[in-house]
């Protein structure tokens, strides 16, 4: 009797884990709408230059990401706004970049994600004249060694894949895999990822003999979430050229997908071992002493990739839907003011130390890119509620 007892807990423990519930849409649309509305509001103008530490174009890589954020929240709430102010912000800039089309900059090519899904919905060729231009002069070069930061993977990856898919040509896929096949593999001779940790370090200034105080390797949040997102969005572009390339180019094309698959597996079975208790991830995932407690950014990140994961099959609702749902509860319930404001934002910069304080009430240097991670990781939850 005694062991039927453990039985029928067991199995009522399993049935409430498979049916672990996300938030109801309603709740993730009005978290993501006030702090949209409340960016929006301050930042009027898209266009306008940002006075931060010096003066800076708005179409750099921060106010990048904020664009990601606020299509993916019209994808899964539209509003006429949210594409008029997109459009704005990439007519104000010409539909080109930082550095201009010969930049190998990351950082900069990020706003061609955004100048080619506005594309996507008006279908202009004019407005992809800079981006072809500038992606043309990296594919048709030799060299495959610019991304040495794992942040690098976020800002361009997508960019190539993105553009192969719109001009059906490998040639911007293969690239892409060189390029993120030396960051992974090569960078200082062992590449930035450690497949038995199945994290990223940030750049070569972090591989071992590295450490953080506690004596393990650092691993930075939110340089490891650029690379999860990095991940699932080359893969949705790789789930859209399906059909559209010849028999041998689509068998390649495939065992691309297989290898940022397995490594987006890896790395979401590595992250679910850093959360915390409370749902959010600490700046340094191995060492919860250095510059530990909530942080907003790595967070959001996280929750973007794992829903998705979950939500395309990737991974088990069983075992990654109470991850995901703490985090984004979390998020919403303890990160978000009445107002709006995004709390526990660390600033930018590329290791735990950087941007601190990291508290509720911190103001970062840049708003604009926390705010796009966490409207990126609603539009999932939203999605994940419709399933």
């Amino acid at each position: 009797m005694k062991k039927n007892w453990w039985a029928l807990l067991f199995l009522s423990l399993l049935c409430t884990v498979a049916h672990s519930q996300m938030p109801e849409k309603r709740f993730t649309l009005e978290k993501m709408t006030l702090v949209n509305d409340r960016f929006m509001e301050k930042w009027p103008n898209p266009g306008d230059s940002i006075f931060i530490k010096g003066r800076r174009p708005s179409n750099i890589w921060t106010r990048a990401v904020y664009m990601e954020g606020l299509l993916a929240l019209n994808e899964v709430a539209p509003h006429p706004r949210y594409i008029d102010y997109a459009i704005d912000w990439a007519v104000a800039h010409l539909w080109g970049f930082r550095g201009g089309t010969h930049t190998r900059n990351a950082d900069d090519q990020c706003c061609a994600q955004i100048y080619i899904d506005l594309y996507r919905m008006h279908r202009n060729e004019q407005v992809l004249g800079h981006t072809e231009r500038m992606v043309n002069n990296i594919v048709n070069s030799t060299r495959r060694d610019d991304w040495t930061w794992v942040d690098a993977l976020h800002m361009a990856m997508p960019v190539y894949a993105k553009l192969g898919v719109e001009k059906r040509d490998i040639r911007y896929f293969r690239t892409m895999m060189e390029l993120y096949c030396h960051t992974r593999d090569q960078i200082a001779h062992m590449g930035l990822f450690n497949p038995i940790d199945g994290l990223w370090w940030r750049d070569a200034d972090f591989l071992p003999p590295y450490k953080e105080p506690n004596g393990k390797n650092c691993y930075w949040s939110r340089g490891n979430g650029w690379a999860m997102t990095a991940l699932i969005r080359t893969l949705e572009e790789l789930n859209h050229a399906t059909g559209s390339f010849p028999e041998d180019e689509a068998k390649e094309l495939s065992s691309f997908r297989q290898q940022l698959e397995q490594d987006f597996i890896t790395m979401a079975f590595a992250l679910k071992a850093c959360q915390r208790e409370d749902g959010f991830w600490n700046c340094s995932l191995m060492d919860e002493h250095h510059y530990g407690g909530k942080e907003s950014t790595g967070t959001s990140l996280f929750v973007y990739g794992m829903a998705y994961g979950i939500r395309k099959g990737l991974l088990s609702p069983n075992v990654f839907g109470p991850v995901v749902e703490k985090a984004w509860n979390a998020l919403c319930q303890e990160a978000v003011h009445p107002d709006g404001f995004l709390g526990y934002v660390q600033g930018t910069g590329k290791e735990p130390k950087d941007g601190q304080p990291v508290t509720y009430d911190s103001c970062p240097d840049f708003e604009d890119f926390g705010v796009g991670c966490f409207l990126l990781a609603g539009s999932e939850i939203v999605q994940l509620a419709e399933q």
